[in-house]
């Protein structure tokens, strides 16, 4: 078995597979294309590193043709977290889709490896793009310094100037949530923040502050979490909501901690308090009550940062920022107030 399958190396290129079988890369390409003027030994030769390298011959051949690797790289700030890997397993699909196969660099919190330690690897790997999911700022203004020569897309609200950057539309999102509040009758609304380095957590929390503005609605100082269900469950409990009767969370997490902490102060949800999230995870329909949260279309914000990456490969210099629109999915956890 090849060096390249027993380290998990990447599918090699074609230029790979014809140094492996001792062969010219237009010799591959002949056997591929069932060419009649070739050895049937050479045939047998190419054809068996073909398989030791667990490569396909589709791949190969519109490598060959396009001469491209036909493989995004994607570095991955925060990967634990529900959005950063819903993006990732959302851009695999995308890619798969495409044609395309994707190789992944994760950094978490507590990771010493720096994000060119990961750009490094990735462009080692042959890529023709690179996708950077980075939630945080900080991870944002180091990618800045490492990846100027490379097609690149940023999964991020706001845009940017120099690289492609596409996103769910985060203070969209946040606005449909706070009207909601406020359409059922609810004049003081707290609002329980993401980390405020995570670009998603800011725009949420600009979103909330702005809607409750316009709304002529005073606008208390936000309470900053860490998106874990224990902090909003601490909130719940502490009594720092006492003085409100609905509540933004950044996130499905800490809108289930925040529920869990007001039930154990007997204050019921949507009854005395209404709830709302941000994320809908898979179990929040299943919440007690169901949550009311915004919804993320993944799989769109995949298809969509493929298609301009493939802009990007494809010679588009001009800074693409485009945006997915989220929905507000109301169920048992908001209710119109009642005093």
């Amino acid at each position: 078995m090849s060096d390249h399958t027993t380290r998990g190396w990447p599918k090699p290129s074609i230029y790979d597979v014809a140094k492996h079988a001792g062969v010219s890369h237009m010799t591959v390409s002949r056997v591929l294309n069932d060419h009649p003027n070739i050895r049937e030994s050479t045939r047998e030769r190419v054809l068996q590193a073909i398989e030791e390298m667990q490569y396909t011959r589709s791949s190969i051949a519109r490598a060959l043709a396009t001469r491209k690797a036909m493989r995004i790289g994607v570095l991955v700030d925060s990967p634990v977290q529900w959005g950063p890997n819903s993006t990732l397993r959302a851009i695999e699909s995308a890619a798969r889709s495409f044609g395309y196969a994707v190789s992944a660099f994760s950094i978490s919190d507590d990771d010493e490896l720096p994000i060119a330690t990961g750009i490094t690897d990735l462009v080692a790997q042959g890529i023709d793009a690179l996708c950077v999911i980075a939630p945080r700022a900080s991870a944002l203004d180091l990618l800045r310094e490492q990846s100027a020569n490379m097609p690149t897309l940023v999964i991020k609200s706001e845009p940017d100037p120099h690289v492609h950057t596409v996103a769910v539309d985060q203070g969209a999102g946040a606005r449909l949530a706070v009207s909601h509040l406020i359409d059922l009758g609810h004049t003081a609304i707290a609002h329980v923040a993401g980390p405020l380095d995570w670009y998603d957590a800011r725009a949420r929390e600009q979103a909330w502050r702005e809607t409750l503005t316009g709304a002529g609605l005073p606008v208390p100082a936000s309470i900053i979490g860490d998106w874990t269900s224990d902090h909003g469950y601490e909130v719940g409990r502490s009594g720092q909501l006492d003085d409100y009767t609905a509540v933004f969370a950044a996130n499905d997490q800490m809108a289930l901690g925040i529920i869990h902490g007001l039930a154990e102060r007997g204050i019921r949800v949507p009854d005395d308090m209404s709830v709302v999230g941000f994320d809908d995870l898979p179990d929040s329909r299943h919440f007690l009550p169901p949550l009311t949260t915004v919804r993320q279309d993944f799989a769109a914000l995949g298809t969509l940062a493929l298609q301009l990456l493939i802009g990007a490969i494809d010679g588009e210099e001009r800074a693409v920022h485009d945006v997915i629109e989220p929905e507000l999915i109301i169920r048992g956890s908001t209710a119109a107030l009642t005093r």
